[in-house]
C-alpha cells in the first residue's frame, strides 16, 4: 500500500539544540499511528514540521505525493493536514459553533455552508448540545473535543492529535478512544502523540518511538512494549515482564 504520509530525514534545530534528527517513517492510509517517547523527545516539534508551523532544516515531508515541508500552515491545511494542540487553543469569546465554523471557513465555505458543516461535525464529536455555549464554558474534556471538531471541519486527510487523552478520567479517556476510532472510520488517517500508554497502545495500529530527537524504534504495540531500549528509555521497569 502506498503511504499517505512520508517523513524522510527530517532534522530541525533551535538555537543549536537538535529537536529532530534524521527522522523517517511512513503512515499508511487509514492507519492510527502512535508517536511516543519521553518529554523532550521531539514529538511536538515533529508535529510542528508536518503541520507547517516550522520548516525543517533538512528532509522532506510528503503527503500523497505532494511535498508539504516548508510550505507553511495554510498550504499544509489546504493539502489535508489538520492538528490539535497540547494546550487547547479555542477562541473563548466565540461560541462552540463559531469556533468550528472557523475550520470550515478555512476550506472556503460560505456562511451557510460553514454553519451546516460545523453542526454536522459537532454532532459527530458529541458537542451538538453545546453549540451555542461560549467556548470558555466548556469542561476540559469538552474543549479537547472542540479542538478535534474544529480540525475535522477543515476536511483533513490526516489528523495530528497532540495529547488528546492526557489528564482525562478513565471514562473520559474511553470516550476519547471511541472518538478517535470514529474519526478513522470516517476515512481520516490519525497520528497521535500520547503519554497514557495503557490507553494508546490498544488503540494504535503501529508505534514510532522517539528519544533525544531520534527514532528509537518503530513497530507494532506488542513489539514496542517488549523492546529493551524502549523500556529503558521510556516505559520503565513495569513493562520489563
Amino acid at each position: 500500500m502506498t503511504p499517505l504520509l512520508r517523513v524522510r530525514g527530517v532534522t530541525k534545530t533551535f538555537g543549536g539544540v537538535a529537536a529532530n534528527v534524521d527522522i523517517s517513517f511512513d503512515v499508511a492510509p487509514g492507519e492510527i499511528l502512535g508517536l511516543i517517547g519521553p518529554n523532550g523527545a521531539g514529538k511536538t516539534s515533529l508535529f510542528n514540521s508536518i503541520s507547517g508551523e516550522v520548516s525543517p532544516d533538512q528532509g522532506d515531508i510528503v503527503l500523497d505525493g505532494q511535498t508539504i515541508s516548508g510550505r507553511g500552515p495554510v498550504a499544509c491545511a489546504r493539502a489535508g493536514v489538520a492538528r490539535t494542540f497540547q494546550v487547547v487553543r479555542s477562541f473563548d469569546s466565540m461560541t462552540v459553533l463559531e469556533n468550528v465554523m472557523v475550520g470550515a471557513f478555512s476550506r472556503g465555505a460560505g456562511t451557510r455552508e460553514a454553519m451546516r458543516s460545523a453542526q454536522d461535525v459537532l454532532a459527530f464529536a458529541g458537542l451538538a448540545g453545546r453549540a451555542d455555549a461560549p467556548a470558555h464554558q466548556l469542561t476540559p474534556p469538552e474543549k479537547r473535543r472542540l479542538e478535534i471538531a474544529r480540525a475535522l471541519a477543515t476536511q483533513p486527510r490526516i489528523l495530528l492529535l497532540d495529547e488528546m487523552l492526557t489528564g482525562l478520567t478513565p471514562t473520559e479517556a474511553a470516550g476519547g478512544v471511541a472518538l478517535v476510532r470514529a474519526v478513522r472510520d470516517q476515512g481520516v488517517t490519525v497520528v497521535m502523540v500520547e503519554h497514557v500508554m495503557e490507553v494508546v497502545l490498544p488503540l494504535v495500529d503501529r508505534v514510532v518511538v522517539l528519544n533525544l530527537g531520534r527514532v528509537l524504534m518503530q513497530g507494532s504495540p506488542a513489539e514496542v512494549v517488549r523492546h529493551p531500549d524502549v523500556i529503558r528509555a521510556y516505559l520503565g521497569d513495569k513493562y520489563a515482564a
